[in-house]
């Protein structure tokens, strides 16, 4: 029973497609780079699209009438490295210019 669960826990952690890190050639791009180092170390992209997400929250105090809305907006950019057929394409993700998202995509072209 122990084994099975192990076993179950290893094979779903291999099947996860996000990544936290990234090789391009000797270098490692992972979570929490700048756009800057990642252009320095992988190149431009074969891709890029850009767009800005409003985020949001209520702050709310306790036994009071006062609600607060903080809004704050956030660019986002969407990177693709496609590393050819013989690798796996890589998405990124920035927010205000850091990297927040390293994933996996299908076999590149």
């Amino acid at each position: 029973m122990k084994n099975t669960a192990i076993k179950v826990l290893i094979l779903s952690l291999c099947c996860l497609n996000t990544a936290f890190a990234m090789r391009c050639g000797h270098s490692l791009v992972s979570e929490g780079d700048y756009k800057e180092e990642v252009l320095a170390k992988c190149g431009q992209p074969d891709s890029v699209e850009t767009h800005t997400k409003i985020v949001g929250k209520t702050l709310r105090y306790p036994y009071r009438t006062l609600d607060l809305q903080q809004y704050e907006e956030v660019q986002v950019e969407e990177w693709i490295y496609n590393l050819g057929s013989s690798h796996f394409q890589q998405y990124l993700r920035f927010e205000n210019g850091q990297l927040k998202e390293v994933k996996s995509l299908g076999r590149g072209h």
